[in-house]
């Protein structure tokens, strides 16, 4: 079954609409680099459309009615919006829920280092990538140092055009014979991944100490410590984030699509967000999740493993009818939900590794995968055809280009996503995103019509679903 390109049905208002949300999505993904970033973009972007915390109606013991808007943040790595509509929140929630952690390479917490007049960060690499692709280009360093006097440090280093970067070095052509007949994985070892940081040693004059025999990690150290007053046993207790460098750019000479870094899952979460921000009265209550931790298991306390969301929607009950653990199982039994993760774009350069018929391609729209997983649908969710469904009925009222996919051929790989981890609860749950190229590369590209009809599908989901 053949999908139409979107572009060629898009009137001039369209191609208007698709441009501007375009660049309202570049400008998210420069200004949300990390977890932490984009929990404090989504708060302050919620805040502005009229969101306030839940804590406030906590705090003030006010009850929850329909239309209000109300989000909740955890550990500054996992947000949640809500607006309440006018159905009981026991009849379900119409449910967005995307991740914004991308792969990337961790600070590790005794991280500076010297050798051979060389200054270094050791580092660990996050998530799924190919370590090759991280050496000989520029870096930032971005994330938290807290001191322990409770003292936050926010760093933010590379980005501005004035501002230092960062590598982590490559061997020369000339020296890599060896190298090249290594395999892809073993090219460059995760140890070896650590981030060149400085050169230049401390002088006697400029405040070295005699016994230290480490020039340039003390100079290091020393700037550090005049820039943000932090010594090296802060970074026991700080979270630094290597990511690339730069903007998001139009790419292609018809500017028809992005590229950048994190746009796994960021495509999915920010388009979210655009829609989840853009919304008329309701009937079912609608939900944003924008979660941690997807790209190491969705583990930990900021993942969607974590209890936070349940717990959430416990207070939302007990703030609308009052509590009951009843109503909080319906709750969530009762609700549907678009599990929003990127989905491989065909690409004709490794077509071998496609099975065509089940791809994804670009300017097709929103893609929706049945199942994920691996191998025989190993992890995977495998949303009812009755859902299904209802989803294409809502779709096509709602003149939302989208397709069906699958990750690659059977047998090749595969990939996973938070729908399984929702659909314990029992409610309705299928993988949807938008299709990109170059998945977990450092810049990864995506089509403008998709990311416009995301935001289109997204907000037919929350207003008509039920």
């Amino acid at each position: 079954m053949d999908r139409r390109n979107v572009w060629k049905t898009y009137t001039q208002a369209d191609l208007k609409k698709a441009e501007e949300i375009s660049a309202r999505y570049k400008k998210c993904l420069d200004g949300g680099k990390t977890e932490r970033e984009c929990v404090e973009l989504a708060t302050r972007m919620a805040e502005e459309a009229g969101y306030r915390p839940l804590e406030t109606y906590k705090k003030e013991g006010q009850a929850l009615k329909a239309g209000d808007k109300v989000y909740t943040s955890f550990m500054g790595k996992m947000i949640l919006l809500f607006q309440i509509g006018s159905e009981p929140l026991e009849n379900g929630m119409n449910i967005l829920g995307a991740h914004i952690d991308s792969p990337r390479i961790d600070v590790k917490q005794n991280p500076v280092y010297e050798s051979d007049d060389m200054a270094y960060l050791d580092t660990h690499y996050y998530g799924g990538i190919k370590k090759y692709q991280w050496l000989a280009s520029p870096l930032a360093l971005h994330g938290v140092i807290v001191k322990k006097d409770g003292t936050k440090v926010c760093v933010n280093i590379g980005e501005n055009e004035n501002d230092p970067v960062f590598v982590i070095t490559d061997l020369l052509v000339h020296l890599s014979a060896q190298q090249m007949e290594q395999k892809a994985s073993a090219v460059v070892e995760g140890e070896n991944l650590d981030l060149l940081i400085g050169s230049h040693p401390l002088t006697e004059a400029e405040g070295l100490e005699k016994e230290d025999k480490e020039a340039v990690k003390a100079n290091v150290l020393k700037i550090l410590k005049e820039t943000y007053d932090i010594t090296e046993e802060d970074f026991t207790s700080a979270e630094l984030e290597i990511v690339p460098a730069g903007k998001a750019r139009d790419c292609g000479i018809d500017r028809s699509m992005v590229l950048a870094y994190g746009q796994d899952d960021r495509i999915c979460a920010f388009t979210s967000l655009f829609a989840m921000l853009d919304n008329p009265q309701i009937s079912r209550t609608a939900c944003c999740i924008l979660v941690d931790k997807e790209e190491i298991g969705s583990v930990g306390a900021t993942g969607m493993h974590s209890r936070f969301f349940e717990n959430t929607v416990a207070e939302l009950v007990a703030m609308t009818s009052g509590e009951s653990e009843l109503k909080v199982r319906r709750a969530l039994q009762n609700s549907k939900m678009l599990s929003s993760d990127v989905s491989a774009a065909y690409d004709p350069m490794f077509a071998s590794a496609f099975e065509k018929r089940s791809s994804a391609f670009f300017g097709r729209g929103l893609v929706f995968n049945k199942f994920t997983g691996s191998r025989g649908k190993n992890g995977s969710n495998d949303a009812n055809a009755e859902y299904i469904a209802q989803i294409r009925k809502v779709m096509d009222e709602a003149e939302v280009g989208y397709q069906y996919a699958e990750l690659g051929k059977v047998d090749v790989g595969g990939g996973g996503t938070i729908a399984y981890i929702m659909a314990q609860y029992g409610m309705e749950v299928i993988d949807s995103g938008v299709a990109v190229l170059c998945m977990h590369a450092q810049y990864e590209i995506a089509s403008k019509a998709d990311i416009y009809e995301a935001v289109k599908g997204y907000k037919a989901f929350i207003e008509h679903i039920g």
